[in-house]
This record gives C-alpha cells, structure tokens and sequence, in this order.
C-alpha cells in the first residue's frame, strides 16, 4: 500500500554498498518517473545512471551530505551508495524545470523504497567538477543527485520539541533522528 511505503521512505545516507542495484533496476525507476506529471507536458527531465563503482566514486566526490551533520563528511567506504541517478533539465526543451525534478526524485525514491531500496536527493553538489568529471553536454542543467542502496542505518521519526528545532542528528548508538512538525501544527484551516 502507498502509505506504508511513504512511511518507511527515509533520506538514508548510509547503505551496504556491496549490494549491488543493477542498471535494468535504475531504468525501472527512471520508467516510474516517466510516468509522473509534467509541467506543460513539456517533459524536459533526462536522467544519468550509474551502478558502476568507478562512475560512483567520480560522483561521490562532487557532492556534500548531511548538512546539519557538520563533523560528518559522508559515508565512508563500504557505506556508499551503490547506484545514482542524476536528474537533468534539457535547457533545449525548456528554460526551467518548475516542479517536474521534485515529482520525479520522489517517484523514484518510492519506487526504490518498494523494491527495498533506499536513498537520499542530494542538491549541494559541485556541480561544475560534476559536469566536467562525467563529460555533460552545456544544454543539461544538473539538478539533482539521486543516491541509492540498501539502506545501512536506522532512521526514526521523532516529533519536533518544544524549542521547534528541525535539524536532524544522530545519537549515542548511531541512530538517525530526523524531527517532524505534528499534522496538527501543519494543518491551519
């Protein structure tokens, strides 16, 4: 059921990196997300996919994980993701994107959710080295960065205290604490 997956599709960040995603897999997600919605129809988002460990390590060199988690620069070897997809804008179909990368990453998050996946949307990327090192064309604006594997961390939903402090954090036995605002808090009218 929808819910059950919504439920348990976490941003995770640390994955059994030797549990390969094949690239049949990646195109499965990427076929989801053709099917979502689209701005005009107009359809402009292309995809880079990647279950090669080479083609990994040049992307995971270009991108910054966890903000809030400032004395963590990721995860470490073996705990990597196995497979990414990079969502692109083709400027040749359309100047902006609107909300089309946002539906899409979701859709494919879900779907690796479903399959018992997991994965993060990353958006701080070096985004300049990152078209360099994978040789992509000018015409593609590089908007996000899907990391994905099976999951290698436990992630639990904690209800946002009193103090209204959202920053995610982990605690003494690595558990990942990410606080969510009460739905009648969210809910105005």
């Amino acid at each position: 059921m929808i819910d059950d997956v919504v439920r348990r599709s976490r941003s995770y960040r640390r994955f059994y990196q030797e549990t390969a995603i094949g690239m049949d897999t990646l195109r499965e997600l990427v076929d989801l997300a053709r099917y979502s919605p689209s701005g005009g129809n107009l359809q402009p988002l292309k995809y880079i996919l990647s279950a090669d460990p080479e083609k990994n390590g040049l992307i995971f060199q270009n991108l910054v994980w966890a903000a809030y988690l400032k004395d963590w620069p990721g995860p470490e070897e073996g705990e990597r993701p196995s497979a990414y997809i990079i969502l692109l804008g083709d400027t040749e179909i359309s100047k902006s994107v609107a909300w089309d990368h946002g539906i899409s990453a979701q859709t494919i998050i879900l779907g690796a959710t479903s399959r018992g996946f997991g994965g993060c949307m990353i958006a701080t990327i070096n985004k300049e080295e990152l078209r360099k090192d994978l040789n992509i064309l000018p015409r593609y604006e590089i908007l996000l960065v899907l990391a994905l594997g099976k999951p290698k961390e436990t992630v639990v939903i904690d209800i946002v205290g009193p103090d209204g402090d959202i920053k995610y954090w982990r605690d003494d036995k690595d558990v990942h604490h990410v606080p969510k605002r009460p739905l009648d808090e969210i809910i105005i009218g």
